[in-house]
This record gives C-alpha cells, structure tokens and sequence, in this order.
C-alpha cells in the first residue's frame, strides 16, 4: 500500500474516533470530535496532493478515496441529524446521491472501468466539509454567536447545508450525464 492510500485508510479510521468523540454530549468532545473532522478532511487534500505528485494514483486509491469521503461526511450528517442541526430532508438528498453514484461505480466496475471524481464531486466534498464545520463551531458557540450577532446560529448552518446541498445534486445530475451510457440496457 503507497502512502497515498495510507493517508486515504487514516481518514477511514479517524471517523468512529469522530463519532464516539461527538456523540459524547459534552463541549470539550465536540471540541476534539472538531478537531478530528478538520483533521480527516485534511487528509483529503493530502492524499490526493501526494498520489498526483508521486504518481502513486491507483484503482484502489481511485476507489476508496470518495468511499472514505462519503463514510466521513455521512457520519458527520448523521451526528448532526442526532443534534437537531440538519435536517432529514438534507441527509436523504445526500445518501440518494451517494447511492446512485455508488451504483454508478459499482457497474462501472463491473465493466472493468473506474470512474474518477469529477470537479463538481470535489465540490460537492469541499462544501459538504466546510458545511460540517461551521455547524460544529455554531454548535459549539451558538450563545456567543446568537448574542453577537443575533441570528440564530442554526440558520446559517442550515443555509451553508442546503448550499452542500445543492452542489451534491448538481454533481449527481453531472456523474449521471457523463456515465449515461454505462446504464443503458445491452
């Protein structure tokens, strides 16, 4: 296994670390289950950085790297939901794209082909990330926030989540347009 993919595998294994640390009902766990998150979202941008520079791009790489996103993101969503921070309607959205890109991935490799992430995927993963993020930090702040600048901190992290939103389902309608062919019926 190169280095890349044992960055990929680090951001698979900080996710239970993550969640135990968030759903702990505490500030200072939320703190570090933060910290965690920002931690294995780095791990996105390296991984990708060091298989591109040290030509360590592979099929597994290729593979795991949006799986290792997806579980991140998705259990991050889920924390959130538990909180009352996101709403049911955002993760069903969310997981119906990750589904269909999932079976997308699964017929393409049963062709023998690996569908890379395109830029909206990226996108999508970035604004996902960062919606993440900001809800945590509001989670964590929200009686400072509220006060200073009274707007509920839950609206700006509903508005960042739908933005997350939006460009899943732009990056879905994308994935779907450009791997049509591979769903038409032989």
């Amino acid at each position: 296994m190169n280095t890349a993919n044992k960055i990929t595998m680090i951001r698979v294994f900080l996710v239970p670390v993550f969640m135990v640390l968030f759903f702990i009902d505490n500030t200072v766990c939320h703190w570090a289950a933060l910290g965690v998150f920002v931690l294995a979202s780095i791990t996105d941008a390296i991984d990708g950085h060091v298989a591109r520079k040290y030509n360590q791009t592979t099929t597994f790489g290729k593979f795991v790297d949006p799986l290792a996103d997806k579980v991140l993101t998705t259990a991050a969503f889920l924390m959130l939901m538990y909180y009352g921070r996101m709403s049911v309607w955002a993760v069903m959205i969310i997981l119906t794209r990750e589904f269909m890109v999932a079976g997308v991935r699964l017929v393409a490799a049963g062709e023998g082909n690996v569908v890379a992430a395109s830029i909206w995927g990226k996108l999508k993963t970035v604004s996902q990330m960062v919606a993440v993020i900001v809800a945590m930090i509001l989670m964590n702040c929200e009686l400072y926030f509220d006060k200073l600048f009274g707007i509920p901190s839950v609206i700006i992290s509903d508005i960042l989540i739908w933005i997350s939103v939006g460009f899943t389902i732009i990056s879905g309608i994308d994935y779907l347009i450009k791997n049509w062919s591979l769903m038409k019926l032989k």
